[in-house]
C-alpha cells in the first residue's frame, strides 16, 4: 500500500513538474480539432475547441504575466501575447489568436523545465555530503551521529571506504584519501597526523580519527555548492537586455494601439467601426508571433542537431553564448586525459629477468586496490605476463607494500619508503627525469636494493590534439585548469598544445580564474566532468561537462558531450554560430514584415487578411529558414 503511495506520489509531481508542457501540447491538439470542426463547417464546435485552447494554454502565461505587472509594475510580453489573442478572436481570427497563445506557452513550459533542472543539480550536490559520523568522546565506543548536530572540535572516526563527513585535521591514523571531488586529482593522496582533510572526499583504506576544524556552513564542499548556486542566480547581460527591451517593446505596442482605438476618429475621420478594426488588425500584425518564430524553431532545430551528432544543449541560450565565446577552460583529469594512469616506463636492475621481475611486482600489486597497483597489474595481464601465487602481504598504509615471497623480501613504494638516496640514483638517476615529465614513480627493493622502477601517467586523450587545434582554429584560446602538480601540468598542457595553464586548482581558484578570464575576453566557457568543476561550469559563460563525467558536473553544466567526444566543442561552436546568422536573418526579416504591415494598416492599404496572410507568411518563412538548422553539413 504504502509503495503503491509513493509511486502516485512520484507520478503527480512529474506531471507538477511538466505541466507546462502537458497544457502547451493539448492546447496544441485543440488547435488542430478546431481546424478540422471548422474546415468541416460546424463552425460552434470550433469555437468552443479554440477557446479551450485559449484557456489550457494560456492560463499559465496569462496568470505569469498579471502577477508580474502587479508585482512589478511594469508591462510584459506575457500580457501583449494575451491581448493579441484576444484582439484576434475579437474580430473573428480564432485560429491566429490560439497559435500565438500555444507557441507562448511551448516557450514558457522549456523555461520552466530549465528552472527544474537548476534545482536538481543543487539536490545532486547535496546528496554526496554525509548526512551521517561516527563520533568519538573519550575511552566510550563511538556512536552515529547526524553531521548537522556536529560542532567545531568534535573527534570523528573514518573508517576505510567512507566519505569524510567534515573539514578537520587528523589526530590518528595514516591513509590514502580519494580528494578528486575536491581537487580534482586523478591520484589518491597519502594523509596522516596534522594532514588537514575536507568534507565529501573518500578515506580509502586506513582507518582515521580527526578533529572537526569547520563548521558545516563553511566547508570547502559547502562552498562548492553556495558557488554553484551564486553563479545560477546572477543574471547574463544579454538576458538583462531582452527584459529591458521587452518592457519597451510592449509599452510601445500597447500605445499604439490604444490611439489607434481613437485618435483616427478624430484626426482622420475614420467611423468607430473602420477604427476599431484597424486597431484590432494592429494588434494582430504586431504581435510578435514572428519574432518569437524567429528563434525558436532554429534553436530547436540546432538542438536537434546537436543531438543527432552527440552533443546535448540544455537551452538555446546556451548556444547564442557558445556562439560568442573567446576562451575555454579545459579541465585535465577526466576531461583532456582519460583520468586513470597507466604504465609508460619500466626500467629492471640489469642482472634480474624483467618478465620474472614484473611478474614478481605485479603479484604484490594485486593484493592492493589502489589506483596505480590496478595500472602495474593491467599492464601485467596486457603483456601477458601470468602472476605469482602465495606471496605474504603487508599493506602500510601511506606507504606501500612489504611482501616475502621464496625466502625473499620485497618493499614497493615511495623513495623514502624503499631508500631515497638508492632510489634517486638508480638507473642513472631516471626517476628524477621521468618526474619531470609528469609521471609518477614507484620502486620495487629487494634483498640486494632497488630491483625496479615503474614510471605511469595519466594520458591524454587521443582526440584531444585535434580538438584543441579545431578550437583555436575557431579564433578561441584554450587554457587548462588542474589540480595536479607544476610538473605534471606542464607535461600534459604541452602533450595536449593547450595555449596556457595553470596547476594546483582548487574549485575556489578554478572559479576566480574563470572570473578573470571573463572579465579579460567576456565570453569564456569551461570545460569539466568532477564535482570540483561544478563551481568553474556555473559561473563560465558556458559550462561544458563530459558525458562519462559526475552526475553534478552533467547537471550543472549548459552543454553536455554525450560520447566525452572533445572534438565536439568545435562541431557545437560551428553550429552556435551558423545559428546565430540565421536568427538574425529571421529577426531583421520579421521586425521589417510588422513595420510594412503596421504601416500599411494605418494608411489602409492591407484589410485583415492580407495582414494575416502577411503576418503567418512570414512567421512560415522564418520557420522554415530557422530548420536549415536541421542540415548535418555545418
Amino acid at each position: 500500500m504504502d509503495t503503491s503511495n509513493r509511486e502516485n506520489d512520484v507520478l503527480i509531481e512529474k506531471i507538477k513538474e511538466h505541466g507546462e508542457l502537458i497544457a502547451a501540447l493539448l492546447s496544441g491538439l485543440l488547435i488542430l480539432l478546431a481546424w478540422r470542426l471548422e474546415s468541416s463547417g460546424l463552425n460552434t464546435a470550433a469555437i468552443i475547441s479554440y477557446l479551450s485552447a485559449f484557456i489550457i494554454g494560456g492560463y499559465a502565461k496569462a496568470k505569469e504575466g498579471i502577477l508580474e505587472t502587479i508585482q512589478n509594475k511594469t508591462l510584459n510580453v506575457e500580457l501583449l501575447m494575451v491581448l493579441a489573442a484576444i484582439g484576434s478572436a475579437i474580430i473573428g481570427y480564432w485560429t491566429e489568436g490560439a497559435v500565438l497563445i500555444f507557441i507562448f506557452a511551448l516557450s514558457g513550459a522549456l523555461e520552466t523545465y530549465a528552472m527544474n533542472k537548476n534545482k536538481r543539480e543543487i539536490t545532486a550536490l547535496m546528496n554526496l555530503q554525509p548526512e551521517e559520523a561516527w563520533l568519538v568522546r573519550g575511552a566510550f565506543e563511538p556512536i552515529k551521529v547526524a553531521v548537522s548536530s556536529l560542532i567545531v572540535g568534535d573527534h570523528l572516526l573514518i573508517k576505510p571506504g567512507e566519505r569524510i563527513p567534515a573539514d578537520g585535521q587528523i589526530l590518528k591514523g595514516t591513509s590514502t584519501i580519494d580528494e578528486s571531488a575536491i581537487s580534482g586529482e586523478s591520484m589518491p593522496v597519502t594523509k596522516q597526523a596534522g594532514d588537514d582533510v575536507y568534507a565529501g572526499t573518500v578515506n580509502l583504506n586506513g582507518t582515521l580519527t580527526i578533529n572537526m576544524t569547520k563548521p558545516n556552513s563553511e566547508t570547502l564542499f559547502q562552498k562548492i555548492i553556495t558557488l554553484v548556486q551564486s553563479a545560477q542566480s546572477e543574471k547574463s547581460p544579454s538576458q538583462q537586455f531582452i527584459e529591458k527591451f521587452e518592457g519597451i517593446y510592449v509599452k510601445f505596442v500597447l500605445l499604439a494601439v490604444a490611439l489607434m482605438l481613437f485618435l483616427p476618429h478624430y484626426v482622420l475621420g475614420w467611423d468607430w467601426t473602420t477604427t476599431f478594426y484597424r486597431a484590432m488588425v494592429l494588434l494582430v500584425v504586431a504581435s510578435p508571433c514572428a519574432l518569437v518564430a524567429s528563434i525558436m524553431p532554429a534553436t530547436l532545430a540546432a538542438i536537434s542537431n546537436g543531438a543527432k551528432n552527440g552533443v546535448l544543449f540544455k537551452g538555446g541560450l546556451h548556444l547564442e553564448h557558445l556562439s560568442v565565446l573567446k576562451l575555454l577552460a579545459v579541465d585535465k583529469t577526466g576531461t583532456l586525459t582519460v583520468g586513470t594512469p597507466v604504465v609508460t616506463d619500466i626500467i629492471v636492475r640489469e642482472d634480474l629477468d624483467k618478465t620474472n621481475t614484473i611478474a614478481t611486482l605485479a603479484s604484490i600489486e594485486s593484493q592492493s586496490n589502489h589506483p596505480l597497483a590496478q595500472a602495474i597489474l593491467k599492464y601485467s595481464k596486457d603483456h601477458n605476463i601470468n602472476t605469482i601465487q602465495g606471496i605474504d602481504i603487508e599493506d602500510v598504509p601511506g606507504w606501500g607494500l612489504k611482501a616475502k615471497f621464496d625466502g625473499h623480501s620485497y618493499i614497493v613504494g615511495k623513495p623514502d619508503f624503499v631508500g631515497r638516496k638508492e632510489a634517486q640514483s638508480f638507473a642513472s638517476g631516471a626517476a628524477e627525469k621521468l618526474a619531470e615529465e609528469g609521471k609518477t614513480v614507484i620502486f620495487m627493493r629487494d634483498d640486494l636494493g632497488i630491483a625496479a622502477l615503474v614510471a605511469m601517467k595519466d594520458t591524454v586523450r587521443e582526440e584531444a590534439k585535434q580538438a584543441i587545434k579545431l578550437l583555436k582554429e575557431l579564433g578561441i584560446h584554450v587554457s587548462m585548469l588542474t589540480g595536479d602538480n607544476e610538473k605534471t601540468a606542464k607535461a600534459i598542457a604541452k602533450e595536449a598544445d593547450v595555449n596556457e595553464y595553470i596547476s594546483e586548482c582548487l574549485p575556489e581558484t578554478k572559479v576566480n580564474y574563470i572570473k578573470d578570464y571573463l572579465a579579460k575576453y567576456k565570453y569564456a566557457g569551461m570545460v569539466g566532468d568532477g564535482i570540483n568543476d561544478a563551481p568553474a561550469l556555473a559561473t563560465a559563460t558556458v559550462g561544458i561537462a563530459m558525458g562519462g563525467g559526475t552526475d553534478v558536473a552533467l547537471e550543472t553544466a549548459d552543454v553536455v558531450l554525450m560520447k566525452n567526444d572533445l572534438s565536439k566543442i568545435a562541431y557545437a561552436v560551428r553550429l552556435s554560430r551558423k545559428m546565430q546568422r540565421i536568427v538574425k536573418q529571421n529577426i531583421i526579416f520579421s521586425i521589417a514584415v510588422i513595420a510594412l504591415l503596421v504601416c500599411s494598416n494605418f494608411l489602409q492599404l492591407v484589410d485583415l487578411p492580407f495582414g494575416v496572410i502577411g503576418h503567418e507568411g512570414s512567421t512560415i518563412l522564418v520557420i522554415l529558414n530557422g530548420l536549415r538548422m536541421l542540415n548535418s553539413k555545418i
